[in-house]
């Protein structure tokens, strides 16, 4: 009796371990039943798919790696297991709802509740998105299509601030969507060396696509999840971190994000539900 309970405790562990972690499990004389895959397990099958990826842990730090090799590692993890292929199919759209906490530079904190719609296109340039942001005592929208920037409010149609619009534009062109489609968007890779923060050991990929933009991520050597990004503009230092990592729809999402700029808060965001491949109205990203 001891070992058969023994047995599904080790089974049941596998199911909740952390990325990258793996508990041993004790010997048993008896047959234990297969273990149900995890993520986890989907990631170190993922590397013997893709033998040119550098590998996880420990071995990873003892082999050279390119920024091809780490940005197309990341995208095999987001999507596994068709990695790009996989995230094309599944986030044909994207409907996501959340809160955001907005801290302005005198301390005043605006909460946020938000719903966004996105219709993926070839590349993130000519992709349609909609964001809806209802403050305490307003209500309006941002809108990208056609490669242009509008806002919607009360029914007219308005010209955001050029702050409002680089935010917006930001959190699409120095997001995760950046690296997970680099290729498509023809931006320029660079691996800028190696880091250990807080014991946890990273690659450094500098992403720039055709407008200039540079972003730069820092990968886990571990787990190949975009842990944070950073980048400069209008001379404030940006950082973004990515926390509650967990699988919507058989793909890779982290559900509460961070943005400082210059070591100051200014935005929390966590996503409360997100669905891809659901029909969005077109109509939704038209000026009326």
């Amino acid at each position: 009796m001891f070992l058969r309970k023994m047995s599904l405790a080790a089974a049941f562990g596998l199911l909740i371990c952390v990325p990258g972690v793996f508990g041993q499990q004790p010997k048993a004389v008896e047959k234990k039943p297969e273990p149900i895959p995890t993520p986890e397990k989907k990631e170190e099958k993922a590397q013997s798919q893709n033998p040119g990826a550098p590998k996880s842990g420990k071995e990873a730090n003892n082999k050279p790696a390119t920024a091809e090799q780490v940005a197309e590692s990341v995208i095999l993890i987001y999507g596994f297991p068709g990695g790009r292929d996989r995230l094309n199919q599944i986030r044909k759209t994207t409907i996501e709802k959340g809160k955001t906490k907005l801290t302005a530079a005198d301390g005043h904190v605006d909460p946020v509740n938000y719903e966004r719609w996105v219709i993926r296109a070839d590349t993130l340039e000519k992709e349609r998105i909609r964001l809806d942001q209802e403050y305490p005592n307003a209500r309006y929208s941002l809108i990208r299509a056609d490669q242009k920037i509008f806002g919607i409010y009360n029914d007219s149609v308005f010209t955001p601030r050029d702050d409002a619009s680089k935010t917006f534009e930001n959190q699409t062109f120095r997001g995760i969507e950046a690296l997970l489609r680099y290729k498509e968007d023809e931006s320029k890779l660079e691996l800028a060396g190696r880091d250990k923060i807080m014991a946890v050991d990273f690659y450094l990929i500098d992403v720039t696509d055709k407008a200039g933009r540079k972003t730069r991520f820092y990968v886990s050597s571990k787990t190949f999840r975009v842990m944070m990004l950073e980048y400069d503009e209008d001379g404030i230092k940006y950082r973004r971190k990515f926390y509650n990592y967990n699988y919507a729809q058989g793909t890779l999402v982290p559900y509460r994000s961070v943005l400082y700029a210059n070591d100051k808060i200014v935005e929390e965001t966590d996503i409360s539900t997100i669905t891809f491949g659901q029909k969005v109205d077109e109509e939704m990203f038209k000026a009326g």
